[in-house]
């Protein structure tokens, strides 16, 4: 497919048909880097990517045998209710 670039302010831009952005998937969100003769646009990654993947892997590592957190003047009295 071939389109032109389009005077957008001091700006280009280019016009995607809908089916176009359906099939890669975009939302109204997009991540757009530059490589070498090529504009690539991603769809954008969620606020919270990456965190069950981190999360899991501070459990493992717990698991085998971090250091305990230095204990606190909370922990070494005793609490009245």
């Amino acid at each position: 497919m071939r389109a032109r670039l389009i005077r957008i302010g001091n700006s280009r831009g280019v016009r995607l048909p809908k089916l176009l952005i359906e099939e890669a998937g975009l939302a109204d969100e997009v991540e757009i880097t530059a490589r070498r003769g090529a504009i690539v646009i991603v769809p954008a990654a969620g606020a919270r990517a990456g965190w069950a993947e981190a999360a899991a892997a501070l459990r493992g590592r717990e698991a085998r045998g971090a250091e305990p957190s230095a204990p606190t003047r909370f922990d070494e009295e005793e609490w009245s209710w």
